[in-house]
């Protein structure tokens, strides 16, 4: 593949996060890339973009047009705070009217995938029913997806619920439409020991993008490390990660994933960031 072809992005909570939006489209392309991927978290502040008038949203979609930026996917993290299967039923209620909006939102601004956080629960104790509500519950976000026609891509997250594309496939069996899809992410993947080639080529059918980021590894006494690991320092074999998606002709786009918007110097870190990660494909023969 020649750079040109390459569709790279960044997630939104790598750049400043005192940018408007115009400013962190332009600063993203300055450095080279070609999307930003959205983050609506468990914050409050990120939670209200999805109560965005109408105007604001059509704001962002004339900033997109005009910078050249795309926004093609929201990472929907706000889940970890509102599970859809949690034990209390009012906070399902609000799971679910969570995923409502965002759904709307995506169909609104131009996003075509929603990232998908595979828990059942998080900050609460998993069990049967978890797992029960969880995919009763998707079951309806789904059928709200294929009504805006949005795609909804889990993550491979890190808690063993959905910790591998294998055990993404296996919840492929109940939601076999081509609205349910992965968004993997190679560190996390890496970080709880699995094949990388085996799962990659597993889930290749159903990959809609792939998250770059380092990670240390699960290991007996010590859960690992899955955030703010700086490229290079952890357990991705990123030359591998490149060969094979090279063999499996991989052409969707990647996307830098990093939390240094409160960083000192958040442009010089992306700037390394970026250069390693072409570096790499360039190395794996992915680049040209």
């Amino acid at each position: 593949m020649k750079r040109e072809e390459l569709k790279l992005g960044l997630y939104e909570k790598a750049l400043s996060n005192d940018l408007r939006w115009r400013e962190r489209l332009e600063t993203a392309r300055r450095l080279g890339f070609d999307f930003v991927e959205m983050s609506i978290d468990e914050t409050d502040d990120r939670l209200a973009r999805l109560d965005w008038t109408a105007g604001e949203r059509s704001g962002l979609h004339r900033n997109i047009i005009s910078t050249g930026v795309g926004i093609p996917s929201i990472c929907l993290s706000c889940h970890r705070r509102f599970p859809l299967g949690s034990h209390d039923p009012d906070v399902r209620k609000t799971a679910l009217e969570i995923m409502r909006k965002a759904i709307l939102l995506a169909s609104d601004i131009g996003v075509r995938v929603i990232q998908v956080a595979g828990y059942d629960v998080y900050y609460e104790k998993p069990d049967q029913d978890t797992d029960r509500w969880f995919l009763e519950n998707f079951a309806l976000c789904e059928d709200m997806a294929k009504q805006s026609q949005v795609m909804l891509a889990f993550e491979i997250m890190d808690t063993p619920y959905i910790n591998s594309i294998s055990r993404f496939m296996n919840l492929k069996r109940t939601f076999p439409s081509c609205w349910t899809a992965v968004y993997p992410d190679v560190g996390n993947l890496s970080a709880w020991g699995n094949d990388i080639e085996y799962e990659l080529k597993l889930g290749a059918d159903w990959t809609v993008a792939i998250h770059l980021k380092d990670t240390l590894a699960v290991f007996s006494g010590f859960e690992g490390k899955f955030k703010e690991v700086p490229f290079g320092t952890g357990c991705v074999d990123f030359i591998k990660v490149f060969q094979v998606l090279n063999s499996l002709r991989y052409k969707g786009p990647f996307l830098i994933e990093m939390w240094s918007e409160k960083s000192g110097n958040p442009e010089q870190e992306i700037i390394i960031a970026r250069d390693f990660i072409l570096k790499k494909m360039k190395e794996s023969g992915y680049l040209n």
